[in-house]
């Protein structure tokens, strides 16, 4: 790979899915540049439409979004089907808490075992109506009612149950708050306040003031951090020269995977470029560099819980024992991630352990080698694919589809910075 090496990655999932949820909502035609295109993004498009809104095919490019205003949703023909998507079902709930029409969500086999009540639970407390055919999951039917504001202060830092609950004040007209342990991502009140909502943030609490409408917009959606982290963690494994990933999203609430990488010793610089609604954008140049053990606090997990996996890999093999706290959030995503990854890494050679909420991880320097279980989670299978690239390594993934969830055309690209560009 040459010094002058660059990429450009997918549209970020996370800017997708809230992009296409206040397209919808606004009054009248919004234009989505470089959406992400992927599994999740396609079940949101296909459950808004379902919703009533023309949403132009999810092929790359641009999509049209005819937003029909803030309560110009109608009663879906059958169920809202959110595929493995948790980000589609959560919002749609906040979305939905107000509209007077009953609504059944459901999702894939791995959706319906995550966790709802922790977005069903204050959406009931503001007036919603929701029955549970399947106990702390999906499926689910919601029937909106006459909604009555909130100030909810949650267990868990959330920021899907913070936006669902956000949505529901949006849409119902009334005032909420929210306020987590620590802080979340910060998307959904940028964008926002980047379409004239007025949203007050202090400290670790969100309060947002209704309006009558939102504007519609045009905007290009910014290439997704998550992703990149797979391809910066292969960049640093293969020991390459130098990369530059163009035009991410770098919201200091989505990059924490970059301060853990420095603290490891790695030569990572971020350079702002541009903006998207509210959120900042920039290019990432990653340079090759020597790694060692470091510690992650509690604190630090929810701006990086997704990338926990290919971090684990990370440390696998820099020198040391990294150690991973307050974890637990981990065994609720698309599998129980923490003990698949415990179980993968020791699977292919690594010391690894478990204790609680905790995770350690000693790095060391023979190759990998062994059978990996992916549980068919794309975070899961992209770490380990990763993994699957270091010299020497000989790894045999369960499955190979699963990251088309969240990263299409991931195995071209992980294979691009590997061996660099042909051509």
């Amino acid at each position: 790979m040459t010094a002058g090496f660059q990429m450009e990655l997918p549209g970020d999932k996370s800017l997708t899915h809230r992009a296409l949820v206040l397209a919808a909502l606004a009054s009248g035609e919004s234009t989505i540049e470089h959406p992400l295109t992927s599994l999740d993004a396609r079940s949101m498009a296909g459950c808004l439409r379902r919703l009533g809104i023309s949403i132009s095919p999810l092929r790359g490019g641009s999509v049209r979004v005819v937003g029909k205003g803030l309560r110009g949703l109608a009663k879906p023909n059958g169920s809202l089907n959110c595929g493995n998507s948790g980000t589609a079902a959560r919002f749609l709930l906040g979305v939905l808490a107000s509209f007077p029409f009953p609504a059944r969500v459901t999702g894939d086999a791995s959706l319906r075992r995550r966790p709802m009540r922790r977005v069903t639970r204050p959406l009931q407390q503001m007036g919603a109506s929701v029955t549970e055919f399947a106990g702390d999951g999906l499926p689910l039917e919601i029937r909106g009612g006459q909604l009555q504001p909130i100030d909810y202060v949650s267990d868990t830092a959330s920021a899907q149950v913070k936006s669902a609950i956000l949505f529901a004040g949006l849409v119902g007209g009334v005032a909420v708050s929210v306020t987590e342990p620590v802080r979340s991502r910060d998307h959904t009140e940028r964008m926002l306040r980047a379409l004239g909502v007025a949203v007050e943030v202090r400290e670790t609490t969100v309060r947002l003031t209704p309006v009558d409408s939102i504007p519609p917009f045009t905007a290009t959606v910014p290439g997704d951090p998550s992703s990149a982290a797979f391809l910066i963690a292969a960049a640093l494994l293969v020991g390459r020269r130098e990369m530059t990933l163009r035009e991410i999203a770098i919201n200091p609430t989505r990059i924490g995977f970059i301060e853990v990488l420095r603290r490891m010793g790695a030569d990572i610089e971020v350079r702002e470029t541009s903006e998207f609604l509210g959120e900042p954008v920039g290019d990432v140049i990653v340079r090759g560099s020597a790694l060692s053990s470091t510690e992650v606090h509690a604190d630090e997990v929810p701006s990086l819980i997704d990338e926990i996996p290919v971090l684990a890999v990370v440390a696998s093999a820099a020198s040391g024992t990294t150690t991973f706290h307050g974890v637990a959030e981990l065994r609720v995503k698309e599998s129980d991630r923490l003990t698949l990854l415990a179980a993968n890494l020791d699977s292919v050679g690594r010391d690894c352990r478990v204790a609680g909420d905790v995770l350690y991880v000693e790095g060391q320097s023979r190759p990998p080698r062994g059978a990996v279980q992916t549980g068919f989670d794309h975070r899961m299978a992209m770490a380990f694919a990763v993994m699957s690239r270091m010299p020497g390594a000989s790894l045999r993934l369960s499955e190979c589809e699963s990251p088309g969830i969240s990263y299409p055309g991931f195995f071209r690209d992980l294979e691009l910075v590997v061996s660099g560009p042909h051509g």
